[in-house]
């Protein structure tokens, strides 16, 4: 309990983070897919049936075919996001923004996982050395919440990072590291533009957070309980890839309004491309349905699945390391 919680969970989570950067950068990539203010449309580089298949377009300009509404042209899957991005910006974009995410990762999961673990020390029922799964996602959405406000300004300068190879050249911000980005945001838009979002953020977290966490020690608990398999390697992956699941489908919707209200350029003078996040939410479900929430699932549950697996199974193995400090 105390400093060796945040210290356990902090380690765990750079490694899961960093490990599943790429999976985290596509699926923003996808998000960002279909707005209706995204710049240069008809050239953004997440459109590979324009880059592949010339000759069908040639085609149908030939015998007067319409357009395709915009809402079609946003359905490009994961691996092609992965290969498009590969192919026009180089394997290094893949890691556009790392250094944002292992310092969201120190500020945002070093907080929830340490504090978690401080409410879970105290609220665990002394007679069954468990803890009831209402307390559980009650620690869950505490935790989640103050981490969120404490990181993030990391997960604004993530989001940009990873964004700002879908813009054309003379949009990009060009942030060099982490540091850089929050500096110009500071400068250029004002240090409350680092809490852009933080509504989001913060229902995000909570979400993530009691969905995660409080699902992996249920999960574990019952796979132990009823002798499904020892406490093992077997387990906390088992455990593990269905908290993943869990959180996936809780917070998909939520950041993708995250996502979008965090990237979207506000131009001195002009009216912001969104309110807030309720206006984001509206405006992305009346141009582009109310599945375009759930935009990016495939790739999150394609992160989330493995990253919350890195995770525990990483957590597991620093507190076998540390139980004798």
């Amino acid at each position: 309990m105390g400093v060796k919680g945040f210290v356990e969970g902090g380690i765990a989570s750079i490694v899961a983070g960093c490990s599943t950067h790429p999976l985290d950068l596509i699926k923003v990539r996808m998000q960002l897919q279909g707005e209706t203010h995204a710049p240069n449309p008809a050239v953004q580089t997440l459109r590979p049936a324009l880059a592949f298949h010339t000759t069908t377009t040639t085609a149908s300009s030939a015998i007067h075919m319409p357009p395709p509404p915009p809402s079609a042209a946003a359905r490009v899957g994961p691996i092609a996001t992965g290969i498009r991005i590969f192919q026009t910006e180089g394997v290094a974009a893949l890691f556009s923004g790392v250094s944002a995410t292992v310092l969201r990762q120190t500020l945002y999961s070093t907080t929830r996982m340490g504090l978690y673990d401080i409410l879970k020390q105290k609220w665990t029922k002394e007679e069954t050395k468990t803890m009831p799964l209402p307390r559980k996602i009650a620690a869950g959405l505490i935790a989640g919440g103050i981490g969120a406000v404490v990181g993030n300004p990391a997960d604004v300068a993530m989001v940009r990072m990873q964004a700002d190879g879908r813009l054309p050249l003379s949009q990009r911000r060009n942030y060099t590291s982490v540091i850089d980005a929050i500096t110009r945001m500071s400068k250029q838009e004002g240090i409350t533009s680092l809490w852009r979002g933080s509504s989001l953020t913060v229902n995000r977290a909570m979400l993530v957070t009691a969905s995660q966490l409080a699902s992996y020690d249920q999960i574990k608990e019952m796979i132990l309980a009823n002798g499904l398999m020892k406490d093992g390697l077997g387990t906390h992956v088992a455990a593990s890839f269905s908290a993943g699941f869990v959180a996936a489908v809780a917070s998909n919707p939520v950041d993708v309004i995250k996502t979008r209200v965090m990237n979207m350029k506000v131009e001195p003078g002009q009216k912001p491309p969104y309110a807030g996040a309720l206006d984001c939410a509206m405006k992305t479900v009346k141009t582009e349905g109310p599945m375009a929430l759930y935009k990016g699932f495939i790739p999150t549950i394609s992160r989330q699945g493995p990253f919350t697996v890195v995770l525990f199974v990483t957590l597991e193995q620093v507190r076998k390391l540390l139980k004798d400090f």
